[in-house]
């Protein structure tokens, strides 16, 4: 089904109080309730997904026609969206237009209410749980999905970070075996980032049984000898929506690419080290549990990646101006 369109008054005027949808309305946050019950709360009985909306230039728009809001990858988002419901059980509250549609109603409301700059970066994020039921661990029948929708400015990492690269520590992946849901159940990656806040680094990059998964919240790149590895997608590791995309911009820049399994020598033993997820982009990492990678500073393959990241986003930024030109030259 299509995104509804009943709302509650966004916004009072008063503050630039962040606007969320729940279940049907557009509420400020300060405001928004879950019942006890809800088996998000209860057992993290949930999937989530968090789009970055970027704000961009369009080449060949009018002068002064500002910013076009851009959810990058949105597609692949959405699949992973769906993949993730299906193998929890969960209906999908929407289909794909009315996942983009709810999407943009939340941005606009923010705007609206003066709690996101029209021409910031945003993070959406998306949460859907089995919904309200008498506690009881089996999946309870006739019960309504919780739907979530939130808006944030977008908060990257700036060009000191990435001139100079991030440390990271490694720890052993105890995590439970279905990595590729995106699940709230998100205990496991919550003690692995508290884990690298206690040691004063960016991320904490996991192996199990000696053999490389993925970060606390981040895919995990390795570059030897020119050529980029990644391990390979399965249910020990949640599949970024930047894994699919580099591994096109790898292509793009003549950069080998081989998803293989990778183990702890190997890991220590890189040119490079990156990370990517939603928020970071590509990101360096120049030293792991105190020792350098590589150089010890960010490598060629991170600089081409990331360039041509940055065309990959203003690619889908033309081809968003050229969907609605077409839109408008239809009316």
């Amino acid at each position: 089904m299509n995104a509804p369109t009943s709302t509650s008054n966004p916004h009072s005027g008063e503050a630039a109080e962040p606007i969320v949808w729940l279940n049907g309305e557009l509420t400020p946050l300060c405001e928004a309730r879950v019942p006890v019950l809800d088996r998000g709360f209860i057992f993290g009985d949930g999937i989530y997904e968090v789009v970055p909306v970027y704000a961009l230039e369009a080449e060949g728009a009018e002068p002064g026609a500002g910013k076009l809001r851009v959810p990058f990858r949105i597609a692949q988002h959405l699949a992973r969206l769906a993949r993730s419901l299906d193998k929890v059980g969960i209906a999908n509250p929407f289909d794909e237009a009315g996942w983009r549609a709810l999407i943009a109603r939340v941005i606009e409301a923010n705007e609206a209410a003066g709690a996101l700059a029209r021409d910031a970066h945003a993070n959406v994020y998306l949460q859907v749980t089995r919904g309200v039921a008498k506690r009881g661990h089996a999946f309870p029948a006739g019960v309504t999905p919780t739907v979530l929708v939130m808006a944030n400015p977008l908060v990257m990492p700036g060009a000191a970070q990435r001139a100079s690269g991030v440390a990271c520590v490694t720890a052993e992946d105890r995590r439970w075996l279905n990595c590729d849901i995106k699940s709230t159940s998100l205990l496991g990656n919550v003690l692995m980032a508290q884990n690298a806040a206690e040691h004063g680094v960016f991320e904490t990059i996991q192996l199990r049984d000696g053999w490389l998964t993925e970060a606390s919240s981040s895919n995990v790149w390795v570059v030897k000898d020119g050529a980029l590895y990644a391990p390979p997608r399965s249910n020990k590791i949640l599949e970024g929506i930047r894994y699919g995309l580099v591994e096109e911009l790898a292509q793009e820049c003549g950069i080998r690419f081989e998803a293989r399994e990778i183990d702890e020598a190997a890991l220590r033993a890189a040119d490079e080290l990156l990370v990517t997820s939603a928020t970071k982009e590509i990101l360096p990492v120049v030293e792991l549990d105190g020792q350098g990678v590589g150089s010890g500073k960010p490598g060629p393959v991170y600089a081409a990646l990331y360039e041509a990241y940055q065309r990959a986003k203003a690619r889908e930024a033309r081809a968003v101006f050229a969907a609605r030109e077409a839109l408008a030259a239809c009316k």
